[in-house]
């Protein structure tokens, strides 16, 4: 500063010309100042960017812990059920190839293994529709006295479909006497096939035990003895 300047205030000053003026110079802002700057408003920039991925990042781990909970739950549940329909234990494995591909697909982070997850729930879900719809004809899956129908129905009215052929083919006759006392005890004979029948045809689940609904079996291998019976009877009075 020379001599016969004079400091009026920050980043001015006054400097006495050679005829004796002054001049009064004002200073611009300095290129270190505005790079400062700057740099701040990036480095704010990244900050938020950084909490910005890792809050996503929580986010979805937290929602890949709950989405693998609920795919364990129905893996197990479907395995399960495929045992109980004979599928082999080996076949319910995942493969070495099968693994290796699921570990490349969530490399990508918390976001990664989460889309993978959606997609395994997925394909379980749609093998669960796919069963649901293979067993909802298979007997087995029915209610037991539905199931169990099937067997004591057709062994119930054999019988007496023979007696009725036999009255119709030879009238009140010899044939249709012996044929009535002969199906007197057949009912019962029928419920003990029917009751033997199903223990063969159906199994139970594993630790269950197998409903064969005895008083139905026995009604219904009843009803059409008794019936017929009674209408034959009728009918040999009749005649």
């Amino acid at each position: 500063m020379g001599p016969n300047a004079t400091v009026t205030g920050p980043g001015r000053q006054r400097t006495a010309e050679p005829d004796g003026d002054v001049a009064e110079t004002s200073a611009e802002p300095t290129t270190a100042w505005s790079e400062y700057l700057a740099a701040a408003r990036q480095l704010n920039g990244v900050r938020r960017s950084a909490a910005a991925a890792a809050g996503e990042q929580a986010r979805s781990a937290e929602a890949a812990r709950e989405e693998l909970t609920v795919v364990r739950t129905g893996l197990a549940s479907q395995q399960e059920r495929l045992r109980e329909l004979g599928v082999p234990a080996i076949s319910l494995v995942p493969s070495p190839p099968e693994v290796n591909e699921a570990a490349r697909s969530m490399v990508g982070g918390p976001a990664a293994v989460l889309a993978a997850l959606r997609a395994a729930r997925g394909r379980a879900e749609a093998a669960d529709a796919a069963l649901a719809a293979r067993t909802r004809f298979r007997p087995g899956s029915w209610p037991a006295r539905g199931r169990n129908l099937l067997v004591y129905g057709p062994l119930a009215l054999l019988v007496p479909l023979i007696q009725v052929v036999v009255f119709v083919a030879t009238g009140a006759g010899p044939a249709s006497v012996a044929a009535l006392i002969c199906g007197l005890p057949m009912p019962a004979v029928a419920f003990v096939a029917g009751w033997v029948g199903i223990g063969r045809v159906f199994r139970a689940a594993p630790g269950e035990r197998l409903d064969r609904t005895v008083r139905f079996g026995a009604l219904v291998c009843l009803v059409p003895a008794v019936l017929v019976t009674t209408g034959l009877l009728l009918a040999l009075l009749a005649g």
